[in-house]
């Protein structure tokens, strides 16, 4: 059973969370809890690097408290902090524990458990704006770094005649398969993979996921992309902005469109 790693930061502004957020996922951090004031961040032990925490947190001057946490304990830990998530009159992403109904178009139940992407956070609540505005009827997508599945099981409910999800983490691979069956979704493939590298062409390509994992794989997506699909990118900040352009730009994509978030983007492109 493993066990891993909580820590805690207190006493930090909205905009310094949204920063740590994304400088921990760097460090193998996969799953967040944030509220008004604190940030709490996990990590499996076994890839936890003491030292390289200690490091960040001299650069960027803030303190931390650490504990274990036995992976049973996830579920209860979400239950009473977990709330449910609603993107205008769009789509709800809940808990099953949860009874509230809402009028939105669609409905995900999730069990987020360490997985990461409950529509909480921005870049995951921007990318189901945006795919609102998607054709998705019969499309084949790849949804690259699928955490929970919530934007895999979304681009079913869509329409997707064919949804492949990936996502390196054993434990997103558990979750993900655990929540697309807990939406009764018939056309979602999960699997474990350490790139996005298939042996497919996709008409929409789901990649929220952070700069580096993206430009990693930057050639592979733009080239698994079929002319005129459409590449939807976050877990981005707005500092990375320029460096996601010029980089996909160099692959005959087009930038359409982009939405900020807090300190966080999405970006949409076509492939011309």
């Amino acid at each position: 059973m493993k066990t891993y790693i909580e820590i805690i930061i207190e006493h930090i502004d909205n905009e310094k969370s949204d920063i740590l957020l994304a400088l921990l996922s760097e460090q193998g951090f996969e799953g967040f809890e944030e509220t008004n004031s604190s940030l709490k961040a996990f990590i499996d032990k076994e890839l936890y690097k003491e030292h390289l925490l200690n490091d960040l947190a001299a650069k960027e001057g803030f303190s931390f408290r650490l504990q274990n946490i036995e992976e049973q304990n996830w579920n209860a830990l979400w239950e009473s902090n977990f709330e449910p998530v609603v993107v205008d009159d769009f789509v709800a992403v809940r808990a099953i524990f949860h009874q509230e109904k809402f009028k939105v178009e669609h409905e995900i139940l999730i069990t987020p458990k360490m997985s990461f992407g409950t529509g909480h956070h921005a870049t995951t609540f921007m990318m189901m704006q945006q795919m609102r505005h998607l054709n998705f009827e019969n499309k084949n997508v790849l949804d690259f770094g699928t955490g929970t599945g919530v934007l895999a099981i979304l681009a079913e409910q869509l329409g997707a005649s064919e949804v492949l999800a990936l996502d390196n983490d054993d434990w997103s691979i558990e979750n993900g398969i655990e929540n697309v069956k807990a939406n009764h979704c018939k056309k979602i493939t999960v699997r474990k993979a350490h790139s996005a590298l298939t042996e497919n062409k996709f008409a929409i390509i789901l990649a929220n996921i952070n700069k580096n994992v993206i430009l990693a794989n930057a050639e592979t997506l733009a080239n698994q992309l079929i002319e005129g699909g459409i590449l939807l990118l976050s877990g981005l900040l707005s500092e990375d902005e320029q460096d996601i352009i010029q980089t996909f730009s160099s692959f005959k994509l087009h930038h359409t469109n982009t939405e900020k978030r807090a300190q966080w983007i999405s970006m949409l492109w076509k492939k011309e």
